[in-house]
């Protein structure tokens, strides 16, 4: 996993997920910007405060970012226990307006790597809802078609995550093929993170009961880590548009 030479963006790298990408980037020799609402935590090679569920904030961050970015990780994210308009806004909406703001930023082999969620499983389900959602071309386009389609609240974390799996497939395909720049996702179970509780809270008793049956524990962040900083690499430099599921087994016990 050779990073050396490489600039890489990270999305909530104050904590969680974001924050262990960034210790390993950096390990392999990366340059890495940080980004978050937060203060960061960790030593940095660079940070940019952001918030992601606002559009002109983030037009505003993005002047601050460097002007070649050969990978971007978001990471940043918010629970389903927060409201509905600010999970599409942080989990899809933000995330997807940085990145399509940072593509022309991005030379050849450059990788953009998402995090969805095992909750985001069921896509499939509705397929045609979430294409619909890819095929907006902005955040305010985005955000009108989810007034006319609002997600449940009770559910709105899996919803966001399964469309982002799914922007993640229909957007990597011209990527890949018009600028070289190659797009996956890892599917994480339960990570001990400071909102593990909150997914606890938003799935209720009975559903964290049968998914602990199928699993060892949670995972450690660092353990996410490693196949996020693996597809960032030129190793992974044919892996394209896959969502990689990093949850001890927990998908194939479904099965």
């Amino acid at each position: 996993m050779k990073l050396h030479g490489k600039t890489i963006v990270i999305t909530g790298s104050s904590s969680g997920i974001g924050g262990e990408v960034a210790r390993l980037a950096r390990f392999h020799g990366a340059r890495v910007i940080g980004v978050d609402r937060n203060d960061p935590m960790l030593t940095l090679d660079g940070f940019v405060k952001m918030d992601l569920g606002d559009p002109l904030a983030i037009d505003q961050a993005i002047s601050h970012l460097p002007a070649q970015i050969d990978g971007l990780v978001n990471a940043a994210g918010v629970p389903g226990t927060v409201d509905r308009d600010v999970v599409a806004k942080v989990n899809y909406l933000g995330l997807r307006h940085l990145t399509e703001a940072l593509v022309p930023r991005m030379p050849k082999g450059a990788s953009v790597v998402n995090i969805t969620s095992i909750l985001g499983a069921e896509w499939p389900h509705r397929l045609d809802l979430h294409k619909q959602l890819a095929a907006t071309t902005s955040f305010a386009a985005g955000k009108a078609w989810l007034d006319a389609h609002p997600a449940p609240q009770e559910t709105c974390y899996q919803y966001f995550k399964e469309a982002l799996i799914v922007w993640t497939k229909k957007r990597s395909g011209s990527l890949f093929m018009q600028h070289d720049i190659r797009m996956n996702s890892v599917a994480p179970g339960p990570v001990f993170t400071p909102i593990l509780g909150d997914f606890v809270s938003m799935l209720g008793q009975e559903r964290v009961e049968r998914d602990s049956a199928l699993m060892k524990r949670p995972a450690l962040a660092d353990e996410i880590a490693g196949p996020i900083v693996f597809l960032l690499s030129d190793d992974a430099r044919w892996v394209v548009g896959a969502n990689l599921p990093i949850d001890g087994g927990i998908e194939a016990a479904y099965t």
